[in-house]
């Protein structure tokens, strides 16, 4: 592209100091003072080499202009453009029936009034983006979202549900409708925990890109990285916040705290942990169950067992079947934030009663 870019600034050199010189030689009596030949090459080489060194320069302002499209929001670029439209639009409108007799500024009065018009345009397109995409749907539809589906709002991944795996198989039985968002700050985050000098958490990183990596393969979900940053803030869950708002979208977390802090902004929050608590079976205190009592509960003669889906019972008196499977009957159940948790007690001991 650089060598490109050098024939063609090279070609318009030359180009430009062949008409330079030609203007120039019009003049009476350049000729006689200095040979035509002489401006004629003076001339063109000067361009030649001036627009050889300009190529390159075009370039990287192309490539820089490009990069920073790149980084700005679709919404925001049509949005934008909607503006500049209109803005330089009403700059016609305004100039056509000026005269063009006013001393001084008559003739640059078109430009200077389109150039003040096309910048208001274009701030208050960006600023307005979605009341203006808005005005392109039908009456009734919802505001334009990300991924371009009506009616369903993205959801936003942290980085605790991405390492903890369970997103693949939620999003596989079609729990979740829209795109699923993985933002570039959270993508960094994950990238930082995989390079990490401890192998716990390097463990961790590398399992959630690889959940990630499945995920975006799957046809049966949308996988978007949206490059959208915020400098100004600092923590991720606060910029998590922050892209919710912008997207009128839901996090989709398991951290309790993250949690907390999006009901506090008023921001949907979709818990992967009260999912799963939600769909366990239901017991009720009466119910018979065979649990296998592993260990020692806090409390005195209290043994501890657990259900297959995880869920722990505390058995009153259970202390001495540890290592044994043992009937028992719901005493009580207590749902907290962390889980769901049953007390129990051996059925031995009921009929001993």
């Amino acid at each position: 592209m650089v060598k490109f870019a050098r024939i063609i600034s090279g070609a318009l050199g030359a180009l430009l100091g062949y008409q330079g010189a030609v203007v120039l030689l019009t003049v009476n009596g350049i000729s006689a003072i200095i040979d035509p030949r002489y401006i004629m090459g003076i001339l063109i080489g000067g361009c030649v080499v001036a627009g050889v060194f300009i190529g390159p320069m075009i370039v990287n302002w192309l490539c820089a202009i490009i990069q920073a499209l790149h980084r700005t929001p679709a919404s925001e670029l049509v949005g934008g453009t909607l503006g500049l439209v209109i803005g330089l639009i009403i700059a016609i409108l305004i100039t056509i029936p000026l005269p063009r007799e006013i001393p001084i500024i008559g003739v640059f009065l078109p430009i200077i009034t389109g150039l003040i018009f096309g910048y208001v345009g274009l701030a208050v397109g960006v600023r307005k983006k979605d009341e203006l995409l808005s005005v392109f749907h039908r009456s009734g539809d919802k505001p334009y979202k990300l991924g371009g589906r009506s009616g369903a709002s993205p959801k936003i991944l942290d980085t605790s549900v991405i390492i903890d795996g369970r997103i693949s198989d939620i999003t596989k039985s079609g729990f979740l409708e829209g795109p699923l968002i993985v933002p570039g700050f959270v993508l960094e985050e994950l990238q930082h925990i995989a390079d990490s000098s401890d192998v716990l958490k390097r463990n961790r990183g590398r399992r959630g890109l690889d959940i990630l990596n499945k995920i975006q393969k799957e046809p049966y979900v949308t996988v978007e990285i949206l490059d959208r940053d915020y400098e100004d803030i600092t923590e991720v869950d606060t910029k998590l916040v922050r892209l919710a708002k912008d997207l009128e979208g839901k996090v989709v977390t398991n951290d309790f705290n993250l949690n907390k802090v999006c009901e506090l902004h008023g921001v949907p929050v979709l818990n992967i942990n009260e999912l799963a608590n939600a769909v366990k079976p239901v017991v009720l205190p009466g119910e018979e169950l065979r649990v296998h009592v592993i260990k020692d509960g806090k409390e005195q003669g209290q043994g501890v067992a657990y259900l297959d889906d995880g869920t722990m019972i505390v058995v009153d008196g259970g202390r001495r079947f540890i290592g044994e499977t043992i009937g028992v009957l719901v005493t009580s159940v207590l749902q907290t934030a962390a889980g769901r948790m049953i007390f129990a007690k051996p059925k031995v001991m009921e009929r001993a009663l």
